[in-house]
């Protein structure tokens, strides 16, 4: 063997020895330095291009394998790790190009398959992705996350024909120590706190403790405004940021100095340009990697670092891993416990995570005095009246409405509306319409129980205000278990629409009720499915009752502590002055309680 090529050998053994004890950056080195040695070199090329993957450094990583794919032409999984990169880029063409090329070289690639089902589900082609991520299940079962996904496609196209067998072959893996589902989805599937922290625990293993490359931070000395950065990928017209909007205008500038960290898919809308207006500093790392973004926050001199992702799309929880502040918060995008030993608070209010439930929650609850969701008074209500026929609705009869994504809709609650359908004549439930494969699913599932599919009417998403506007031809809203209505509760009640709610044991499932709380009408949070359904036939028959309802919710809408931004500012920026005076006076976190709690 050549020199070189020996030389560049023994590099690339040592890069994989490091890789595999965690010394990422020694390993990225010393592949750097095999392919020095010898440009040649495939292997070389191919072990730093799939390594800079993980390290979210993706131009670098397709320029690797493209240096692959120049050597070896038919290198199926360097076209696989190319995808990924363009994954992490957001350019999906070029990704579903690179994982086709892939099966076209080795077709029994079931890596490959899988994303390209991954794929054509974010691109709503569910029926086709369900098809692919299925091949791929038949030629590798065990494949990590192909479970999750699967699931997640029937889930989102309320196809329930094999969920009991997914939710057994969830269990089962679980039992094998294996977790191939998301957290988020074990929220949307498992009503009990305690499960949901030992599972994300369990499944995050070491991911789930403190990174220390960058050494410990220390908490800058008092003095001068307080620093928050807000962490996340979703400043653009995005459910979160819906809510948050207004917060971010009305945050004190004379104590606190505010910071936004994006790095979500680049959508140049209204919002993202309302939104950027709002901060002192807009700080694009959409090209950062998660040490990175640690390091400049560190640099930045951030005091109180707040997650606003958790598990959903998009997150980057591996920034709070390197610790990018002395103080980090988990806050409103994911409703549940991170379970990581590196997020020291998470907002809430002692309704939707109540003190029985703190030993649940890895994170030290900043309570709130009235609900922990914002809500941005700015949200306009269109002018326009629609009518019955223009939606879809028959000329009579009493309209129960969910406006939820489908997914949330499980077996048991569709059951219960079915029940309540059945005890009020002439009634239809109006739903969402978040694709035609749910809407003709639902329609299906409830011919079976009884229900002349006619009686449910799908509404297709409308521009916001006119959707807002729409809530009012409406007469109940009725919510969703173990996973709730969150900006959708917020919009039916903006809207002066009632809203019915079971509550659940943990933070997912109790949202609605901190709502109703917030804006007084605790009356409509029952705490059994039994209650839900009697509640809402005895509300149906009962007009007087219920214009009553929608009389007290129009009244204390303009002073509902729900829809009081400026009190909500102040509440948050008390819990974060007490977690930043903690900070500073070298205390662990523990339970605070903001405001007038």
């Amino acid at each position: 063997m050549p020199r070189r090529s020996a030389e560049a050998q023994a590099y690339i053994a040592r890069g994989e020895s490091l890789e595999g004890q965690g010394r990422t950056d020694e390993a990225l080195q010393s592949y750097r330095q095999a392919v020095q040695c010898d440009p040649a070199n495939a292997h070389g090329h191919f072990n730093l291009g799939a390594l800079l993957v993980l390290c979210k450094q993706f131009n670098e990583a397709i320029a690797c394998m493209n240096r692959v794919l120049a050597l070896e032409p038919g290198n199926a999984e360097a076209l696989l790790h190319q995808g990924a990169a363009y994954l992490g880029l957001q350019q999906d063409e070029q990704a579903f190009a690179s994982f086709n090329q892939a099966l076209r070289i080795k077709p029994q690639l079931a890596e490959a398959r899988f994303q390209v089902g991954v794929l054509l589900k974010k691109h709503r082609r569910l029926p086709e992705a369900l098809q692919q991520l299925k091949a791929a299940w038949q030629a590798h079962p065990g494949l990590p996350g192909l479970l999750n996904h699967m699931m997640e496609t029937m889930v989102a196209m309320c196809d329930w024909s094999s969920l009991d067998a997914g939710v057994a072959l969830i269990e089962q893996a679980m039992a094998r120590g294996e977790y191939s589902v998301d957290p988020l989805d074990v929220i949307a599937l498992r009503d009990a706190p305690a499960f949901q922290l030992q599972f994300v625990r369990a499944a995050l293993g070491a991911s789930a403790r403190e990174q220390s490359p960058l050494g410990p931070i220390p908490a800058r000395t008092g003095g001068g405004k307080i620093r928050v950065g807000y962490y996340s990928a979703d400043f653009k017209q995005h459910a979160t940021t819906i809510l948050m909007a207004e917060l971010f205008e009305r945050h004190d500038r004379e104590r606190f100095e505010w910071f936004a960290f994006d790095f979500g898919p680049l959508v140049e809308d209204a919002m993202r340009e309302r939104v950027r207006g709002a901060f002192d500093h807009f700080v694009d790392v959409r090209q950062h990697s998660d040490k990175e973004v640690a390091e400049l926050s560190r640099t930045l001199g951030i005091d109180i670092a707040v997650d606003l992702k958790g598990f959903t799309e998009h997150h980057r929880l591996g920034i709070f891993a390197h610790r990018c502040a002395p103080v980090q918060v988990s806050w409103l995008g994911y409703p549940g416990t991170t379970g990581v030993d590196y997020m020291d608070y998470v907002i809430a209010d002692k309704v939707v995570l109540p003190p029985a439930v703190q030993p649940h929650f890895s994170e030290k609850p900043a309570y709130l005095p009235h609900s922990y969701q914002v809500n941005d008074r700015q949200r306009r209500i269109a002018p326009r009246d629609f009518t019955r026929a223009e939606v879809g609705l028959p000329d009579e009869g009493f309209v129960f409405c969910c406006f939820n994504n489908n997914y949330k809709i499980q077996p048991p609650t569709f059951d219960g509306w079915m029940r309540i359908l059945h005890a009020v004549p002439g009634s239809v439930l109006w739903l969402l319409e978040d694709n035609p494969f749910a809407a003709a699913n639902l329609r299906r599932e409830a011919q079976a129980r009884g229900i002349a599919p006619e009686r449910l009417v799908f509404a297709p998403r409308m521009e916001p205000s006119e959707h807002l506007a729409r809530h009012r031809l409406a007469d109940l809203f009725l919510d969703t278990l173990p996973y709730n209505a969150h900006t959708t509760a917020s919009d039916a009640l903006w809207a002066g629409l009632p809203l019915l709610t079971c509550a659940g044991a943990a933070f997912a499932g109790r949202v609605a009720a901190t709502l109703l709380h917030a804006v007084g009408l605790p009356e409509l949070v029952t705490e059994s499915q039994a209650g839900y359904e009697a509640l809402a036939i005895a509300l149906a028959h009962d007009p007087a009752r219920l214009k009553s309802l929608r009389d007290t919710l129009q009244a204390q809408l303009p002073t509902a502590p729900l829809f009081d931004t400026q009190r909500f500012a102040r509440d948050i920026e008390a819990a974060y002055t007490a977690m930043h005076a903690r900070s500073l006076q070298g205390l662990p976190p523990d339970v605070i309680e903001a405001g007038d709690c």
